[in-house]
C-alpha cells in the first residue's frame, strides 16, 4: 500500500475485509476519508470495483455499516467503495445547514469563493480516488460502475453518464434526479455554481441524458412511493424517467410501495443493485 494511505480500522466481512482509509487529498486540499470492501476473489487477482456516492449528511460509514452489501458483493466478486460526502476540517469552508457545505458537496466541482478551494468532489470521484484504488487494491480499471442515495444517486447519475468509458454500469436509489428543478439542488448549485445555467446543466442527470444517452447501459432506479422527499418535489425521478424516454436511454424506474428515503429501504434492494452491476462488471 501506498504511503499516501493510511489504514484507520479493518474488519474480516464475509470472507474478504472492510477497512477505512484516509490520505489527504490533491483534489479537494484536505484530508479525505473512504471506505473498502475487499472480497475473496481478489486474492486470486484483480476484480471490478463498484463506487457508492452516500446522501446529505452521510459519511464513509453509512452505507458501509447499513447497507448489508458486502454480503451481496462477496457472492460476486465485487470491490466496494465509498467515499465521504464533502470536503471536512478547520480550514475547509463550511456554513450552518444540513443541506449545503459539510456533508453536502452535491458531486460538483465548486466554481465560487469560498467554495471552490475544496469542494471538488466530482473531480475527486471520478479521477483521484480511482487511481488512489487502482495503485493500492487489487481492482480492475477496466471494469468500473456507480452507484448512490439521494444526493449521491445524483452523483451517480452525473459521474455515470459524464464518462461513459468508465462506468459500465449506473443505478440510484432515491436520487435528487433533477437538481435544477428542486429546492435542494437550486440551493447547492447557485452557491457551489454562481448564475451560469448551462454549468449547471453539467452536474443535472436530466440534462445530461440528453446528449450521454446509452442504449446499451440501462439505469437502475429504486424509489420508494412513501419517500417524504418525494412528495417534496426534491427528486423528480419523474422528470429524469421523462427525459430518458425522450434520449432513448433505458432507464428502469421502480417505485416501491410502503418505503421510505431510509436505509432499511436500500438495504431490502440492494441484491437487485449489487446484481444489475454485475452482469455488466462481471464477464
Amino acid at each position: 500500500m501506498s504511503d499516501a494511505l493510511t489504514l484507520g480500522q479493518q474488519y474480516g466481512c464475509f470472507g474478504g475485509t472492510v477497512g477505512f482509509y484516509s490520505h489527504f487529498s490533491e483534489t479537494c486540499l484536505c484530508e479525505m476519508t473512504f471506505s473498502v470492501f475487499i472480497p475473496p476473489q481478489a486474492q486470486a487477482g484483480p476484480v471490478p470495483v463498484l463506487y457508492y456516492l452516500s446522501g446529505l449528511t452521510c459519511t464513509a460509514e453509512n452505507f458501509t455499516a447499513k447497507a448489508g452489501a458486502q454480503r451481496y458483493a462477496a457472492e460476486h466478486g465485487l470491490i466496494l467503495v465509498a467515499p465521504d460526502t464533502s470536503p471536512r476540517g478547520e480550514d475547509v469552508p463550511d456554513e450552518d445547514a444540513w443541506d449545503f457545505g459539510s456533508g453536502a458537496g452535491f458531486y460538483v466541482d465548486a466554481t465560487e469563493a469560498p467554495w471552490a478551494k475544496n469542494y471538488r468532489m466530482y473531480s475527486y470521484v471520478t479521477a483521484e480516488l480511482p487511481a488512489l484504488i487502482q495503485a493500492n487494491f487489487p481492482a480492475d480499471g477496466n471494469r468500473q460502475g456507480i452507484f448512490g442515495h439521494s444526493m449521491g444517486g445524483h452523483g451517480a447519475l452525473v459521474c455515470g453518464l459524464r464518462h461513459p468509458e468508465q462506468y459500465r454500469s449506473i443505478s440510484a436509489f432515491a436520487p435528487i434526479a433533477a437538481p435544477m428543478q428542486c429546492p435542494w439542488g437550486t440551493k447547492a448549485l447557485s452557491k457551489y455554481l454562481g448564475s451560469d445555467l448551462q454549468l449547471w446543466k453539467e452536474y443535472d442527470a436530466s440534462e445530461l441524458v440528453k446528449h450521454y444517452a446509452d442504449r446499451d447501459r440501462p439505469v437502475l432506479i429504486d424509489q420508494g412511493a412513501a419517500d417524504p422527499f418525494l412528495a417534496q418535489k426534491q427528486l423528480l425521478p419523474e422528470v429524469f424517467q421523462i427525459a430518458c424516454q425522450e434520449a432513448g436511454q433505458p432507464v428502469s424506474l421502480r417505485m416501491q410501495p410502503e418505503y421510505d428515503h431510509s436505509y432499511y429501504f436500500i438495504a431490502t434492494f440492494m441484491a437487485d443493485h449489487i446484481r444489475h452491476h454485475a452482469q455488466y462488471l462481471c464477464r
